[in-house]
């Protein structure tokens, strides 16, 4: 007798390739070794597979077996009772299977094993070789199994064969809407709840630089499919590497799915007994508690977590260094300067020794500043290559105690990967406290990497996506990264529209922007002194592109020195770690995000973080940032960076910066939509009296912002496209409280231009008095004829007018701002100077009285064309001359 089987619990791989079975051994027996899964015994149950004979293990004579075929399982431990079976030497084994090989995998007479999606695939791939054509149903059960295992065709496990397997059984009939209906079931309430506490014990393990998601659950009764619960979360969650355990009755049960080549969870499931391939295993355990398997999960994990970086990928460059000739005033100098801890030292180009900062101070501590570092220096070290594995870097800092390690090619000094570097590749933020609390609870995380591509394809335009690639594709040509950096990246994370791109390159920024316009439709703008450039493309959009460099600050609030450095370095001058995220663009990472500085981490909690305590003290200006970021995003300033703020403000740094400074600063607070909570969170800083000290945002100030808001939104309203600026509005209501003496000093300390200043010193006076004369009118007369109105008004600037109809203290007036705002601003006399002339009239001061008694007639309605108007002057000459 033939027999066909598979593992227990059975799946639709499992069934798919025991029918396709059935036609290579025509006589043989279908029996299932124990239970299937729910979706499985549905299918049974509606489907005419009666029509195969399956039967029962009872009625099975085994005695009777010479042939065991199996199919999709090649491990004795995962056929139940055929298990003896399989071990008789009367029995010939076949396999079909599609797990790679391991030592406790059995081997048959005949094998036909590939290394492919699903088992159904390896039969399929035979019935194309042999020219068998399966009916529509048996081809409708294969593509069951098929798209099953292959998550329908988009696992990484998915290979070329699959596709072709899939073509050939839908040529053959196989019926698309039969498998949708039996792969797309609606989640019982019980898994339900299994997925809810799933999601909350989800932690994730930072081991060797990749970071693996374990998730754990507990239930009274057996709920089914807990593998599809596994495919849910892994989406939900955005997850490469996931194991689940799951406690039900007297079992858990194990899966585990991985997008990584570096994480095989087939091998790790087999040291818990069970098995499956490197992307998608499975596992049942009995003798364990929860407790206890998660306890022996988080020790056999870092087996089967292979480490993919090497030196290359976490070394910072370019590098600073040291000659052996250089002092230890030098040495003490460079390191604080740049805020390292140690530095290579070199002599003719070669690295011929370490030097710490624990050394420096302890030679300084004995006044041996004028001594020459070769006689202090550690030359008892080691350089790895570049392409040096992570675990091979690891041993070669420990072995020699070394805080940094140079990475070499040939001879040449490339780069050094520091200790905190290694440290934070291989356990980040993110490793489990141990404790089995969710990960919300266990403290922040941190995501090394991630991949974005996704989201990229998801959230920008086309024409965007396309200038990205570009973009990678020019940094490849010339052998240098390029990143996007900066708010960019943050928005897309928030998922927030931001096109304002920013460029960083490793190398020379200003030559990567010339290849790049010598291939594109646009023109580079260079400045060569800050490394920097501007892609300037025919449509006007423009692309900002820089090379990382590293400042540093010879005393608080002055403008930084800059140099090239590496990437890292580039980050770390930045003002916060939410905008410290970066993207790469080469061919080869496109897509991957860095955190460097848990950035990742603050977006999730909301928080504003300076990445270092002298940030504010280097950068005062970086206080109106931390506002403007908070209230544009809906962030709260960490509890740290607050008090960093507190202490700069104190320390009266902020006026140090300079007027220019604070006045850009502020200029982009007011342009904000958030103003209002801004310039609250500035008075709780103390931050209006850099603008004048008697400033202070109070309850009558914030209605004043709230009418100018209602005003600007009105003109917004009107559609006329005639531009202006809110920011502008928005400082005519802040400098509102002070008198013409007090808005003096504003406009000196905030050091405005000449036009600002003109406007605040002559128009902004000169609107006041026209307010308080219409409103001083308007108690005592009925509507003003709209000469008057315009008479009070005309000359402002539209920003000024603005002010004024927030200003306005009631209807009638902003009744008059209204109609001067909307139609009175516009009138204009059609006849000019050379009518006049031509009327007889002579040259002179008479010229500007008629034509301004013209222009009243027409803004009363008594003229209202051109020749109206010459009528007019005529008779205003004729009753001069007389």
């Amino acid at each position: 007798m033939d027999l066909i089987t598979t593992h227990v619990n059975a799946d639709f791989d499992c069934l798919g390739a025991m029918i396709a079975a059935k036609r290579l051994y025509p006589d043989a027996v279908l029996v299932f070794p124990g239970g299937q899964e729910r979706s499985v015994r549905d299918f049974l149950l509606q489907s005419t597979l009666y029509a195969y004979d399956f039967v029962r293990i009872k009625d099975v004579d085994l005695q009777a077996v010479k042939r065991l075929i199996l199919v999709d399982v090649r491990h004795a431990r995962r056929i139940g009772p055929f298990a003896e079976l399989a071990k008789r030497d009367d029995v010939e084994l076949h396999i079909y299977d599609h797990h790679p090989l391991d030592e406790e995998a059995l081997r048959g007479t005949v094998e036909h094993v590939e290394e492919v999606g699903a088992t159904t695939t390896v039969l399929a791939q035979l019935f194309m070789e042999r020219r068998i054509a399966p009916t529509a149903e048996e081809a409708t059960m294969m593509m069951l199994g098929l798209y099953e295992d292959t998550g329908n065709l988009l696992f990484n496990s998915t290979t070329v064969r699959d596709y072709q397997a899939a073509a050939f059984l839908l040529q053959h009939g196989a019926n698309l809407h039969t498998v949708s209906d039996f792969l797309s079931r609606e989640m019982t309430p019980e898994q339900v709840d299994l997925l809810n506490e799933l999601i909350k014990s989800c932690r994730r393990i930072i081991i060797n630089g990749i970071e693996v998601a374990v998730a754990h659950a507990s239930s009274e009764h057996y709920v089914v499919e807990v593998a599809s619960l596994a495919h849910k979360l892994k989406d939900i969650e955005n997850l490469n590497v996931l194991v689940i355990a799951v406690r039900m009755e007297d079992r858990i049960f194990l899966v585990a799915r991985s997008r990584l080549p570096e994480v095989h969870v087939g091998a790790l499931l087999q040291e818990f007994g069970g098995g499956g391939h490197a992307f998608a295993a499975s596992a049942t355990v009995r003798d364990l508690t929860l407790v206890q398997l998660l306890d022996q999960l988080d020790e056999k994990l870092p087996r089967h977590v292979r480490s993919r970086c090497m030196a290359h990928h976490l070394m910072s460059s370019p590098v600073k260094t040291l000659p052996s000739r250089a002092t230890v005033k030098e040495a003490r100098e460079l390191l604080t300067r740049y805020n390292f801890n140690a530095a290579p030292v070199v002599e003719q180009q070669r690295v011929v020794g370490l030097i710490t900062r624990q050394t420096v101070e302890r030679a300084a501590h004995h006044q041996l500043l004028d001594l020459p570092l070769g006689d202090v220096m550690s030359s008892d070290f080691t350089v790895v290559a570049r392409d040096t594995a992570l675990e091979d870097l690891q041993e070669a800092m420990v072995a020699h105690n070394q805080r940094i390690v140079p990475v070499i090619d040939g001879d040449e000094l490339v780069g050094v990967v520091t200790r905190t570097d290694l440290l934070h590749y291989m356990i980040g933020d993110s490793r489990s406290t141990g404790d089995r609390r969710p990960a919300a609870e266990a403290g922040p995380g941190r995501l090394k990497r991630k991949g974005l591509k996704r989201l990229i394809d998801a959230q920008l335009p086309g024409k965007i996506r396309k200038l990205l690639h570009r973009f990678g594709a020019v940094g490849d040509e010339l052998g240098v990264r390029v990143y996007l950096v900066g708010g960019f990246v943050r928005d897309l994370l928030l998922r927030q529209p931001n096109l304002d791109i920013d460029l960083v390159v490793e190398g020379d920024g200003i030559a990567f922007a010339e290849a790049f316009a010598a291939s594109g439709d646009c023109r580079v703008r260079s400045h060569h002194k800050f490394g920097t450039a501007v892609l300037i493309f025919a449509d006007g959009f423009k692309v900002d592109v820089a090379s990382a460099r590293i400042e540093f600050y010879d005393k608080p609030a002055a403008l930084p020195s800059v140099e090239y450095a590496s990437l890292r370095h580039d980050l770390y001058r930045r003002d916060f770690s939410i905008n410290t995220l970066t993207v790469a663009l080469n061919h080869a990472e496109f897509g991957q995000l860095l955190d460097f500085f848990y950035g990742q981490r603050d977006l999730k909690e909301r928080s504003i973080r300076v990445l270092h305590n002298l940030s504010f003290i280097e950068d005062p200006t970086r206080v109106f940032r931390a506002i403007r970021f908070e209230q544009r995003i809906g962030f709260r300033i960490g509890r740290q960076t607050e008090r960093l703020m507190r202490s700069a403000v104190s320390m009266g740094l902020v006026k140090k910066v300079g007027g220019v400074r604070i006045f850009n600063e502020l200029q982009q607070i007011l342009s904000e939509s958030q103003v209002i909570s801004a310039l609250h969170r500035m008075q709780q800083f103390k931050l209006l009296e850099f603008v004048h000290g008697d400033l202070a945002f109070d309850a009558r100030a914030e209605e004043l912002f709230k009418a100018a808001g209602r005003a600007c939104n009105w003109f917004d309203l009107l559609y006329t496209g005639e531009p202006y600026r809110r920011w502008l509005v928005n400082l005519l209501c802040l400098l509102d409280p002070l008198t013409a003496r007090g808005v003096r000093r504003a406009c000196r300390l905030l050091a405005l231009k000449p036009k600002y200043r003109q406007l605040f010193l002559e128009e902004l006076p000169a609107a006041r008095k026209a307010l308080v004369a219409a409103e001083r009118f308007l108690r005592r007369h009925p509507e003003p004829v709209a000469s008057r109105v315009y008479q009070w008004f005309s000359g402002l600037s539209l920003e000024v007018l603005l002010y004024l109809v927030a200003k306005a203290g009631d209807e009638a007036s902003r009744r008059c701002l209204s109609l001067f705002v909307t139609h009175l601003r516009q009138v204009a006399v059609e006849i000019d100077g050379n009518d006049l002339k031509r009327l007889g009239l002579a040259p002179g001061p008479r010229y500007r009285s008629i034509l301004q008694e013209v222009l009243q007639a027409r803004l009363n309605g008594q003229v209202g064309t051109r020749q109206e108007e010459l009528k007019l002057a005529r008779q205003l000459i004729e009753s001069g001359q007389e």
